[in-house]
């Protein structure tokens, strides 16, 4: 349900629930276009996102009231200018700018409730590159991470600050506060609403792209918590993915992270037993994976690989992924090409999780001697500090070489650093099996 920045709408007995789906409804489908007309529209992306909510506050009442009407978008547009009005009226005593602006936006200003497309703030031929523009800019550079997942969550995909909360297992008012700083930050850097010049897109797409990945990391395996999934996460990340593509087609980066993310998705009907109990990979039935998800994965992967520039970071991942969807059975899975597609994987996005998945492939591939050298230059190098992820695979392969006290110690250590319940139940029942 959209939010204020206080966690909700205001409270009133006069909100009926006919209206409260109606607004929610709209707003997840067009949040983005809304606050990116309003952004372009003003000026000025923080009071963009400010004027949409108080406009939700509003049709809640409104529409409570009068039912929906006909053009609930044009309604929420004409509204939010209207408040936006009102902001820069206030402003204009100190910003001659905005006073002018104000005169500007005033002239033929309709009521809200009129139901005139032609009222809409946008032009039609822009819609694309103002939801463009507000991805970039809320994943601008100058943003923490952290910020950067928070505020597209909340301007892009429309989540309250409850149900980002929600996802991510923080306080609300964390993620009110990072909001909050985050469009603070964005004015003081005046950061411009605007889509990166054609020489700085494919740098800043890297910031976009992460963002994304995150989210749906997230989701496809909680950090912590009671549950292996956040489906409902991970489902708006692939949501996202598929905006992007369509609206930068000729980047292959994006296709990649979108088969990714549709290869992995695929996978979640199997990957949890009737009770929520995490199911492996070489135990999961792979009749109930999503034939339809891999098609679009693979279709996916074909964009990114057609473009003819070599896949990145995600289109490697993603290559991975196809050589488990295609494989009748994790025995028959070609477990040498993902060794490859490993190893180019570390040349060009390094990384300690990155040796770790290359380890487990390469024990898979030639058994768990080799693989165990690989997890204990790691271990030796403290390249996971904290991470339940190396004591796990080290207790994996250390059983399958049949040193069997070795590795009901690390499983037990793993179980100990993880923080999803699910994941470690798996691994206690590992541990107690040698037992």
């Amino acid at each position: 349900m959209p939010a204020t920045d206080d966690g909700g709408p205001p409270d009133t007995g006069a909100v009926t629930e006919p209206a409260r789906r109606a607004v929610a409804a709209v707003w997840r489908i067009e949040s983005a276009r809304i606050v990116g007309a309003l952004a372009r529209y003003t000026g000025d992306f923080a009071l963009a996102e400010d004027v949409a909510q108080e406009a939700l506050a509003e049709a809640l009442v409104a529409w409570s009231r009068d039912g929906a009407p006909a053009n609930p978008v044009g309604w929420l547009l004409t509204a939010a200018r209207r408040r936006a009005i009102d902001a820069f009226r206030r402003r204009a005593a100190l910003d001659e700018r905005y006073a002018l602006l104000a005169a500007q936006l005033t002239e033929g200003a309709a009521a809200p409730g009129a139901d005139r497309p032609d009222e809409l703030p946008w032009d039609p031929d822009r819609i694309d590159d103002d939801v463009l523009a507000l991805v970039f800019t809320a994943c601008h550079p100058v943003l923490s991470p952290e910020a950067r997942v928070a505020l597209t969550l909340r301007v892009v995909s429309g989540l309250s600050s409850e149900e980002i909360a929600r996802a991510f297992l923080v306080p609300v008012p964390t993620v009110q506060a990072r909001i909050t700083r985050a469009k603070k930050t964005v004015a003081a850097a005046r950061v411009p609403f605007e889509l990166p010049p054609a020489e700085e897109r494919r740098a800043r797409l890297g910031a976009v792209l992460s963002v994304l990945y995150v989210v749906f990391t997230e989701g496809s395996t909680a950090t912590a918590g009671e549950d292996l999934l956040r489906p409902d996460l991970a489902h708006e990340a692939l949501r996202l993915a598929r905006t992007l593509t369509a609206l930068l087609p000729g980047e292959p980066e994006p296709h990649g992270l979108l088969a990714l993310f549709e290869l992995t998705a695929a996978r979640f009907p199997a990957r949890t037993g009737p009770d929520g109990e995490a199911v492996l990979l070489e135990d999961q039935d792979r009749t109930r994976w999503d034939r339809s998800a891999v098609r679009r994965g693979l279709a996916a992967l074909g964009r990114a690989t057609s473009a003819g520039r070599g896949l990145g970071p995600y289109g490697l991942q993603a290559a991975i992924a196809a050589c488990h969807a295609v494989a009748p059975s994790a025995a028959e899975t070609d477990w040498e090409r993902i060794v490859l597609l490993y190893e180019a994987l570390g040349r060009i996005a390094p990384s300690p999780v990155v040796e770790l998945n290359r380890a487990v492939a390469v024990a898979m591939a030639s058994g768990p001697a080799e693989a165990l050298a690989i997890v204990d230059d790691l271990l030796a190098a403290d390249r996971l500090p904290g991470s339940h992820l190396l004591p796990g695979v080290r207790g994996e392969l250390l059983t399958r070489l049949g040193r069997t006290a070795e590795a009901r110690t690390e499983l037990e250590l793993a179980a100990r650093l993880c923080r999803n319940a699910r994941e470690r139940a798996v691994l206690l029942r590992k541990a107690a099996a040698l037992g």
